[in-house]
């Protein structure tokens, strides 16, 4: 009989690509994955694994039985909730990963009206940016994500059901004294000669910082690099340094000005769930809090023919 625990690692591996990443995020050891994994291939008498020099990767049959397990796994959960709700009442946990921005401008005020409208429906916040939300919502680390679609690392197929949030402005965040916050729209050009505060390398934000630098004809000079918004929006504040930023993180607690872009750069917003979900009364329950929102002003923008990011879209 096929373990759930085992079948787990199998499709975690197929996700991340190594031992040691699946025991990473499991907090166990690589030998202990590894072992287990041999032990599922003596309980399925098929070879499920092969060694590549000092990596391994997924015999056909591994493929099968990873993907087969997922769908597995998602329906032992459907299962149990259904057990537990026979009433279809949205219970049990959700894990909703969420980028930095849309934190207490999205999230937190879903938790809120969830805890009222649902009592018995635990939300989980999880921070995690757009390169890492798409693989943990496909290995199950997160129920729901919201993320943006203009990021090349999630790559919707059937397995994905994706639904608008709106168009979040990029916007320019000056200090407030800058000369360039008389102007109502800044082309990049002009910032050729500032220095720069952004995001973590590798990240959505930094990438396409240096993307539309480039565009604009000059390399960025980097003076800090924060993952947290705030102290990044504070580095604007106190040195004097400028940033791109969604106008979604920037809010009016800040002794900062935004301008927009010119041309307009826009990220579209979006909510993602596998459609296959476990718990699926609890991730209806979540999706409606997060689409039934009072109005954002960031979200409001119009939503361009074309956006920015990295489909390259720019209107």
């Amino acid at each position: 009989m096929l373990n759930s625990g085992r079948l787990q690692l199998l499709s975690r591996l197929d996700t991340l690509g190594t031992v040691r990443a699946v025991a990473d995020t499991l907090h166990l050891s690589a030998s202990t994955v590894s072992q287990q994994l041999a032990v599922l291939e003596t309980e399925t008498r098929c070879r499920l694994i092969e060694r590549t020099g000092r990596r391994v990767r997924l015999t056909p049959a591994g493929l099968l039985l990873a993907r087969r397990g997922r769908e597995i796994l998602d329906r032992m959960a459907d299962v149990e909730a259904e057990l537990r709700a026979l009433n279809d009442e949205p219970i049990g946990t959700v894990r909703l990963g969420v980028f930095q921005s849309a934190i207490y401008s999205l999230a937190v005020p879903a938790a809120d009206r969830l805890a009222t409208t649902h009592p018995h429906l635990h939300l989980e916040l999880v921070e995690m940016e757009p390169h890492e939300s798409g693989p943990a919502l496909r290995s199950g680390d997160a129920d729901v994500i919201v993320t943006t679609t203009d990021y090349a690392g999630l790559t919707p197929g059937a397995d994905l059901e994706v639904m608008s949030l709106g168009s979040d402005p990029v916007v320019l965040v000056l200090p407030q004294e800058h000369p360039l916050a008389a102007r109502t729209a800044v082309d990049l050009a002009a910032c050729k000669e500032e220095t720069w505060a952004c995001d973590r390398p590798q990240s959505y934000m930094a990438d396409l910082t240096v993307r539309l630098c480039r565009e604009a004809g000059f390399e960025p000079r980097v003076a800090c690099r924060f993952s947290n918004y705030l102290m990044l929006l504070r580095h604007v504040e106190t040195t004097g340094s400028v940033a791109l930023l969604p106008a979604l993180a920037v809010t009016a607690d800040h002794a900062v000005v935004t301008r927009r872009l010119s041309p307009p750069v826009h990220r579209n917003v979006a909510v993602v769930v596998r459609r296959a979900a476990p718990q699926r009364a609890a991730v209806n329950a979540v999706i409606a809090a997060l689409r039934d929102h009072p109005e954002i002003e960031a979200l409001a923008a119009p939503d361009p023919a074309r956006g920015h990011g990295d489909g390259d879209h720019r209107p």
